[in-house]
């Protein structure tokens, strides 16, 4: 059944979107607040985040423990929040059940919130923790001075990130401001609600009218008309007075833009040896305004100047072309990505006004104005590429063969979600490994910037002395991307080219990419490019063992795999059970970024998943409360249940501006030797996640892979029996076994180990 929509204006004037899917599991809610940093007044830069975080703080009514994060969050939901220059978004992501309970917190946190004092001193120390990670990011300040570039008296060049020093909060005007852009904005005029799940759509709309009425009526404010807008910059497009619709004709050129086939700009500078990166992002809309850039990295060989007259060439060519041929290959695009796209990314489109659709005729009005605005020239000759086959439901024709036996096949998703996983992981010997790796991924690139296009996750990672290469999305892709993936990866066609390098992350996020080489007892190493070629590749594929895993495939794709994996690398085996290890390890990572950053990962023992689960659940307020609210050690703070590498555990993360590696893992002794209390009520919510029609189609699947990787059964009923089955004296004897001297712990961090105790 394809999805319905309604669109309904409230009686206090909100404007309510309604979708009804119902292959979605989960339900979500995205509400778009049509303000953002640039109403606030300058002298007070960083104020409408600021208030942004506020909200977040508790309530009268809802209190901080009871409040929208962690009530989502002990669902197992995804929530969220950005201000961006004209709007601000608030979004989560819940099972269906749970969706009147989230939409009435983030109503009332919004409606009505708590702007204390205390609670103000304490969020801005988190936004200043927030500013000098973002102003020692080298991507965020390359951005930034990427917008310094507009011309005139534009807000885009202006600082808006908030600190210390630009909310003072001992001036009353300050806190007038403060308040008074709440009472401005904040209302039903100035807010489009989007709800969307498998609920019918007049139960969304009963909700959505019941809980959405908290905001007062309030006429619509219109926003101050910005500056004229205009760039120097050769990739950064300016553009003014364009029709509504301006947003989405954007999204149509960029696919195009982003098309990397033959007889595109792209394929052609591919074609050349010159494309290393390109990268095509909205960065600004409001008021007929557009500005857009397209991040290019080539190689040292490439003429740039030529590149850009071959763009400007594109441009003439795209506007010579038949727009409705254009809007066809669009709109099956859409279609595609509509179908993979989850209850949030769904709701999220929706109240931005931006659906997963072809053009309408106002779209492709807008589109024409767009391409009058681009520089173009008569410039080589293009050809537009044909509909990818990526895009195709139909499997490809093949003969019926049977599966290696070292694939094994997990039933846990059934073939109706239309949505598939396969895993393929090889044990490769040669220490030209690594080189070889760099190879392989630069290899990988334009498939996988197709694949990003059409809605199919393809990823090719490296851990210990493993390779593993993932695809997921509609089966008939993942054949199509797996099969193409497999002759790029035994046979690349540029040797000479190492794999981009990769954007530098804040030190938290760099550190969790380097925990599944912990887990398994290496060491990730510098991306250094190193020589290497065919012979050697095919000598480490011959010596390969491999083992793999589907998901979600019916019977005649199961076949179709069963063809293509007779041209798969290596030898198959079976799997062998995780590693583990005794006692306390440290490693020290090189990771950019100045801020201290630990990881410490607790594997619980074996038979002990139900119970490691249920107590990482219930530490995940306690660690937030203190680390995060009371001692302020940083923005980034989180607790979780994961599994590595096969390996179970609980996973607690911290990057802090002031508080060393040490300090930040004596406070997390602390709370472990704190204890929980057992909560019957958490208990069975957590138990509840893990039916699989609660369960993301995405986490089904790895969920049975990481048991294939544990030599463990797939078994989500026995979890779940697990969870419930927990008592009070279960969660304190695990307890005590992962304090106890000899248990398994893993810190990786930033720094040295803070004694001897550390391996």
């Amino acid at each position: 059944m394809s999805d319905t929509n309604s669109h309904v204006t409230l009686a206090n004037g909100l404007q309510l979107t309604l979708r009804h899917a119902p292959h979605l599991k989960r339900s979500a809610a995205a509400l778009r607040v049509h303000a953002g940093s640039h109403d606030a007044a300058p002298q007070w830069p960083g104020l409408a985040h600021f208030l942004e975080h506020l909200f977040f703080l508790g309530t009268a009514r809802f209190p901080l423990e009871d409040g929208l994060m962690r009530y989502v969050q002990a669902l197992g939901g995804q929530v969220n929040a950005s201000t961006r220059e004209r709007t601000t978004d608030f979004f989560f992501e819940v099972p269906p059940a749970a969706l009147a309970g989230g939409l009435e917190r983030l109503c009332q946190m919004l409606a009505e919130p708590d702007l204390g004092i205390e609670r103000q001193r304490r969020e801005r120390e988190v936004i200043h923790a927030e500013f000098i990670a973002w102003s020692r990011n080298p991507q965020a300040q390359q951005q930034f001075a990427l917008l310094q570039s507009v011309a005139g008296n534009h807000p885009l060049s202006a600082l808006h990130a908030g600190n210390r020093y630009s909310l003072p909060l001992q001036s009353s005007a300050f806190q007038d401001a403060l308040v008074g852009f709440h009472q401005r904005f904040y209302h039903a005029g100035q807010i489009t609600l989007s709800l969307c799940g498998p609920q019918p759509l007049d139960e969304l709309e009963r909700l959505g009218r019941r809980l959405a009425g908290i905001f007062k009526r309030a006429a619509v404010v219109p926003q101050a008309m910005p500056p004229a807008l205009a760039s120097d910059e050769p990739l950064l497009f300016a553009h003014q007075g364009l029709p509504t619709g301006a947003e989405r004709a954007l999204a149509l050129l960029m696919a195009n833009l982003s098309d990397n086939r033959p007889g595109s700009w792209l394929g052609e500078l591919q074609r050349r040896g010159w494309l290393k990166e390109c990268k095509v992002e909205q960065l600004y809309a409001f008021a007929g305004q557009l500005l857009w850039h397209i991040d290019l990295k080539l190689n040292p060989c490439a003429d740039n100047s030529e590149a850009l007259k071959l763009l400007h060439g594109w441009f003439g060519y795209i506007r010579q072309a038949s727009p409705t041929t254009l809007n066809q290959a669009f709109g099956l695009l859409q279609q595609r990505r509509q179908r993979s796209a989850g209850a949030l990314a769904l709701a999220r489109a929706d109240s931005a006004a931006q659906p997963f659709a072809a053009l309408d005729n106002q779209g492709l009005t807008a589109l024409a104005a767009l391409l009058e605005q681009l520089p173009q020239r008569a410039y080589h000759p293009w050809q537009l590429p044909e509909p990818d086959p990526l895009l195709l439901d139909e499997m490809p024709a093949h003969q019926a063969v049977a599966l290696p036996p070292s694939l094994s096949v997990s039933s846990l998703l059934p073939p109706t979600r239309h949505h598939a996983a396969l895993f393929l992981r090889w044990h490769i010997a040669s220490p030209l490994r690594r080189p070889l790796q760099r190879a392989l991924e630069s290899a990988l690139q334009p498939l996988q910037m197709r694949c990003e296009q059409a809605g199919v996750q393809l990823q090719f990672s490296g851990a210990g002395d493993y390779w593993q290469l993932r695809c997921a999305g509609h089966p008939a892709a993942v054949v199509r991307a797996t099969a193409q993936a497999l002759t790029s990866l035994q046979a690349p066609c540029d040797w000479p080219s190492p794999a981009p390098e990769a954007p530098a992350l804040i030190p938290i996020r760099a550190l969790i990419g380097q925990l599944p080489d912990a887990v398994l007892g290496s060491r990730a190493e510098p991306r250094a490019h190193c020589a290497a070629d065919q012979t050697q590749l095919d000598d480490a594929w011959q010596h390969s063992r491999w083992h793999g895993l589907a998901v979600g495939f019916d019977t005649d794709a199961l076949q179709a795999l069963g063809a293509l994996l007779q041209s798969c690398p290596g030898q198959g085996v079976s799997p062998s059970p995780a590693a583990r290890w005794a006692g306390r390890r440290w490693q020290r990572a090189n990771v950019p970024g100045s801020e201290n950053a630990l990881l410490l990962f607790c594997p619980v023992p074996d038979g002990q998943q139900g119970c490691g689960r249920l107590l990482a659940q219930s530490l995940q307020g306690p660690v937030y409360q203190r680390l995060r609210v009371e001692l302020q050690l940083g923005y980034a703070v989180f607790s979780t249940f994961r599994q590595i590498e096969g390996v179970g555990g609980l996973l607690f993360g911290v990057q802090s501006p002031h508080a060393s590696q040490a300090e930040i893992l004596g406070h997390l002794h602390v709370l472990l030797r704190d204890g929980v209390t057992l909560d019957e009520h958490a208990r069975k919510a957590l138990a509840e996640q893990f039916d699989e029609p609660a369960m993301a189609n995405a986490d089904v699947a790895e969920w049975a892979w990481q048991a294939r990787l544990a030599a463990e059964p797939d078994d989500l009923r026995g979890l779940k029996r697990a969870i419930l089955d927990v008592r009070q004296a279960d969660l304190d004897g695990l307890l005590r076994q992962l304090l106890a001297e000899d248990h398994a712990w893993l810190c990786v961090a930033n720094a040295a180990a803070p004694d001897s105790s550390w391996k």
